[in-house]
């Protein structure tokens, strides 16, 4: 076989969907092989890191007094009633300009439809309304304190 028949072969193979071809004559065996067999790479996670034990330290004479633990620090009481909760991430606005006055004050009675405040998300203010004639018994944020969503703006009692 000369170059030219090879060459033409090697062309085929290129030119279709074969990836493997063999010819074999009396006096030559020709065997084309078209891209490489895929190699599979196994990585293996690194072992957990064990804790070291700290060494425990010898009892203490019964004479010496066990201190004393101060107290905890109690945790900031929640008002009893309904959370009205943030819809979207964004920041909580009490009223609708620096200037201007809160939309609500705790105490009062609000309607349904009356808007307690707004988020702002992405440059868009979101009024957040009422569900339900309530009481504002606690607001949660301060002005201009960012929001996640779920998280309580104020504390209401259903009327």
């Amino acid at each position: 076989m000369d170059i030219k028949d090879l060459k033409s072969l090697i062309k085929m193979v290129t030119e279709t969907d074969i990836t493997e071809f063999e010819l074999e004559g009396a006096e030559e065996k020709i065997h084309i092989k078209r891209g490489c067999t895929p190699q599979v790479v196994q990585y293996q996670a690194p072992a957990p890191m064990m804790a070291i034990p700290q060494p425990v330290a010898a009892p203490v004479a019964a004479a010496a007094p066990a201190p004393v633990a101060a107290p905890a620090a109690p945790a900031p009481a929640v008002a009893a009633g309904k959370e009205v909760a943030s819809p979207i991430v964004g920041t909580f606005y009490r009223a609708p300009a620096p200037d201007a006055a809160p939309y609500v004050e705790v105490g009062q009675v609000v309607e349904k439809g009356q808007v307690l405040c707004i988020v702002e998300a992405m440059k868009l203010m979101n009024e957040i309304e009422a569900e339900f004639r309530c009481k504002i018994v606690q607001i949660c944020k301060e002005n201009a304190q960012p929001v996640e969503f779920g998280e309580p703006l104020f504390i209401v009692e259903p009327m």
